[in-house]
């Protein structure tokens, strides 16, 4: 009998934590010598999760689109190089709009049934973004309802930001969604590999189609700089920046150091954690009604010539 490979799905929305399940879950399937390799899907033009994850793994990138809506041709082609490889697991991190039942469609190919063993979908819900999910759109409201409903395993992400009494009662509401789902609350994503491999796809129920991209008029907006920028005056431009704003990632090089800095932003919180070497100096920003023009011409003028 041919092997199969295990194939998981990563969703959940921008900021949420997938990428620092995913390096984590990489690290644990390294340490017991499993083969695996990674298909990540960004909204931009450019990937910077790649280089967060390292050299461990083989990485397909599929960017400048979704698997859900636009490049399921590219994805099944990913698909067929990396089964070439003798692999134990593929982990698809997709989009934070990815509606999680079509990227399942998405792979889903004739091509691949006897060669994939489909182990679930893994959703990350960030418990600050849903505890003020009144506060949302709602079609990002029915997006995070949908990737909960359709998650065979769900990450109560970031844990330490609510209290224990908030958690108890968002527990609470996501299991009146999706009781049939493993749920654990976590702090930076922590979950041990054992966990994730028991996971067992459930049926997948009819869900009403959504072009989250269409009506959340999501943006990918990527900006290169060209010289180093004061990390005050950044970070005064981060505190005008408007709620529609939703995700930040990339490198940034401060005035105070010869290396750039990574940086992660989500839900108005940013995260700097120094580099040890040259970096492309990329950053990508998603949000919604944003004046892309503005943006790159407030970034430009925080550089030093």
């Amino acid at each position: 009998m041919t092997k199969r490979t295990e194939i998981y799905i990563l969703g959940g929305f921008l900021g949420s934590g997938k990428t620092t399940l995913l390096k984590q879950i990489i690290n644990q399937e390294n340490e017991a010598g499993r083969k695996t390799a990674v298909l990540m899907n960004e909204l931009g033009s450019v990937s910077v999760d790649t280089s967060i994850l390292g050299d461990e793994v083989p990485i397909k990138e599929l960017i400048g689109g979704c698997i859900c809506c636009t490049i399921q041709d590219k994805l099944e082609a990913q698909l067929q190089e990396l089964l070439i490889e003798d692999l134990d697991a593929i982990y698809i991190e997709t989009t934070g709009a990815a509606h999680p039942v079509e990227v399942l469609d998405g792979i889903m190919s004739p091509l691949f049934a006897e060669r994939l063993e489909y182990k679930g979908i893994i959703t990350v819900l960030d418990l600050l973004r849903w505890k003020d999910r009144s506060e949302l759109s709602p079609q990002l409201r029915h997006l995070l309802v949908e990737q909960i409903q359709h998650a065979d395993f769900i990450l109560l992400n970031k844990q330490d930001l609510v209290t224990e009494m908030e958690a108890s009662q968002l527990l609470y509401s996501v299991q009146a969604i999706n009781s049939g789902a493993v749920i654990l609350l976590t702090t930076q994503a922590k979950v041990s590999l054992a966990s994730i491999r028991k996971l067992k796809m459930k049926a997948k129920g009819i869900h009403q189609k959504l072009d989250v991209h269409n009506h959340l008029h999501l943006q990918a907006i990527v900006h290169t700089f060209t010289n180093q920028v004061d990390q005050n005056e950044f970070e005064d431009w981060l505190r005008s920046l408007p709620e529609t704003v939703y995700r930040m990632k990339g490198y940034v090089s401060f005035t105070h150091s010869p290396y750039p800095c990574l940086f992660q932003y989500s839900y108005g919180m940013p995260l700097f954690m120094n580099e040890m070497m040259k970096m492309p100096l990329n950053m990508v920003i998603i949000g919604e009604e944003l004046d892309e023009g503005l943006i790159h011409d407030q970034l430009m003028a925080l550089e030093k010539q």
